[in-house]
């Protein structure tokens, strides 16, 4: 009898079910001493107790702004202490944390906050070179439902300092925190996460305390945490990669989390885990090339190392290799999942061997069902058949934000959550990921999806359509090539289309590629074949080495 392509997650540690607040307040409470957070730029250490005063006092500070159950509380910040505090505070008062990602610009940031209802927002005056503080002045008056803004650091006009929202929220708020923390369920919503869109606009992933509180729990098991571990968090908190599995992933272990900078830089993180004595590091496969070819790599000691994960997109055997031998790192992970499933759903253990390690994307998570199916019948396709894969379990997210059509479209009627990844699933249950079903480009980490792209591009007034797609890069794993059809008559430039796109969009999603054509591949039912662009691409554009590297 053929085996089909199915496999379920045994497991015999149960799902956690406590809110997030909760879980926080109980690992306080086991070892407050204990080391929770070091956020180097900040020059911040904090133990569990030190943590725990600054979330209660942030909760209150959310009680004192009116913040209800279910309120939205957006946060816009690179990785920093507030970051974390907000996390935690949200969820004691059951607001719903919308992620903004630092690299948004004015037309994502307005969407974002617009969408998801945002009522109070926690911002950076500034990211990198980014000025926050002059974005939030154009769009602020134009959300009218958007009641406060609190500055990490100085407050300015119209918005609270980061110190004097924290010192709004009295000691007299206590008890009503306390009869909010005993309104809430772990299956309430807590947090929505914005990924790129197919139809043009980022969709909002709504995911719940069980959601994310027990894949983090598990993730961390997976790396085999306890409390003497250290985590160094150099990947964003915006994504699930950092608040899921580094917090979370962290917190349910009594661990510490570790952050170098405010945004990844390789020496940072090289210095953070050698003066911390990191033990477990998480990065996509561009931040562990970009640490293994820095020019100083030899002279750290990274003998601190043990575990630590790879994820975010297709990992190049190669750098598997040098990570675990020259980063100490026997027993780093790849972890395989999308937001919509909080995300893990697949992780190589630390017991696997190097081929597990990089031919396949691990095992199944526990409590978590995978199926992959002929996407045609739907009908579930034997061993070794490739077929898209499916998730079901806690870990489905709740749905997409105010999009009902979305989520029916991406979880069907038996509570299946559709990924749109084309993969195979070996003999032994491991899988592989061949590709995507869907367009969506992986560019160092970043889900990009073309359409939001081409929906932005399609109004410059020169433009009559536009394709994007994805091609091979060396560095990044993907970049985008915009084939670019103008209107009769018109000629325009690459840095003219650029210029366009700088500020309005965020920088990854910029094409670094243009081709001006007059026509575009296509099938005999009219439909652009992209797979084709993406071939020509690759030739024209000499790509052909960095489409050839192996990845998992």
């Amino acid at each position: 009898m053929t085996t089909t392509s199915y496999v379920s997650g045994p497991s015999e540690k149960p799902l956690i079910g406590r809110t997030i607040g909760a879980e926080f307040d109980r690992v306080v409470q086991a070892t407050p001493d204990a080391l929770a957070v070091v956020s180097r730029h900040q020059q911040a250490r904090l133990s569990y107790r030190d943590l725990h005063d600054l979330v209660e006092k942030a909760a209150r500070g959310f009680l004192a702004l009116g913040v209800e159950k279910g309120d939205r509380v957006g946060i816009w910040a690179g990785n920093c202490l507030e970051w974390l505090v907000t996390q935690y505070a949200t969820a004691k008062v059951g607001a719903i944390l919308v992620n903004v990602n630092p690299a948004y610009r004015r037309h994502e940031l307005h969407y974002a906050l617009g969408k998801s209802g945002v009522s109070v927002l926690v911002a950076a005056r500034n990211f990198r070179q980014t000025d926050y503080l002059e974005m939030l002045r154009s769009v602020v008056p134009e959300l009218p439902g958007l009641g406060t803004t609190v500055l990490l650091g100085e407050g300015s006009a119209g918005m609270l300092s980061w110190g004097d929202f924290l010192d709004g929220g009295g000691p007299a708020l206590g008890a009503k925190l306390r009869d909010r923390e005993s309104e809430l369920d772990f299956d309430d919503a807590i947090n929505i996460q914005y990924t790129s869109g197919t139809t043009g606009f980022p969709k909002g992933a709504t995911l719940s305390h069980h959601n994310i509180l027990n894949n983090g729990y598990f993730v961390g098991e997976g790396c085999g945490y306890t409390a003497a571990d250290r985590v160094c968090v150099p990947v964003p908190l915006y994504h699930c990669f950092g608040m899921v599995m580094g917090n979370l992933g962290a917190l349910t272990h009594g661990a510490a989390v570790v952050y170098p900078d405010v945004a990844f830089e390789p020496k940072a993180t090289l210095d953070a885990i050698q003066a911390e004595r990191c033990t477990s590091l998480y990065g996509v496969p561009t931040m562990f090339i970009a640490q293994l070819t820095h020019p100083d790599f030899p002279s750290y000691d990274l003998s601190s190392l043990r575990t630590g994960i790879m994820a975010g997109s297709p990992c190049p055997v190669e750098v598997m290799k040098q990570a675990i031998d020259k980063m100490h790192l026997r027993e780093v992970t790849i972890c395989y999942g999308m937001t919509e499933t909080s995300p893990v759903s697949f992780q190589s253990t630390k017991h696997d061997d190097l081929e597990h390690r990089t031919a396949t994307v691990g095992a199944v998570h526990p409590h978590v069902e995978c199926k992959i199916i002929d996407p045609e019948t739907g009908r579930t396709v034997p061993r070794g058949t490739p077929g898209e894969l499916l998730s079901r379990g806690y870990l489905v997210m709740l749905g997409y934000w105010d999009d009902e059509s979305a989520t029916e479209t991406a979880i069907d009627q038996a509570g299946w959550m559709h990924t749109g990844d084309l993969a195979s699933m070996r003999d032994d249950g491991y899988v592989n990921i061949i590709g995507r079903i869907k367009d969506m480009v992986i560019r160092g980490g970043e889900n990009i999806f073309p359409r939001e792209i081409e929906e932005f591009l399609y109004r410059h007034p020169k433009i009559q359509d536009v394709q994007i797609v994805g091609v091979p890069d060396l560095k990044y794993g993907e970049e985008l090539c915009a084939w670019v059809k103008l209107k009769e008559g018109e000629t325009a430039t690459e840095d003219e289309i650029r210029a366009f796109c700088k500020g309005e969009i965020a920088t990854f999603k910029i094409p670094r590629y243009f081709r001006f054509t007059d026509s575009f591949p296509m099938t005999v039912t009219g439909k652009v074949r992209k797979v084709e662009m993406r071939e020509i691409s690759v030739k024209e554009l000499r790509l052909e080495q960095a489409a050839a590297v192996k990845t998992a």
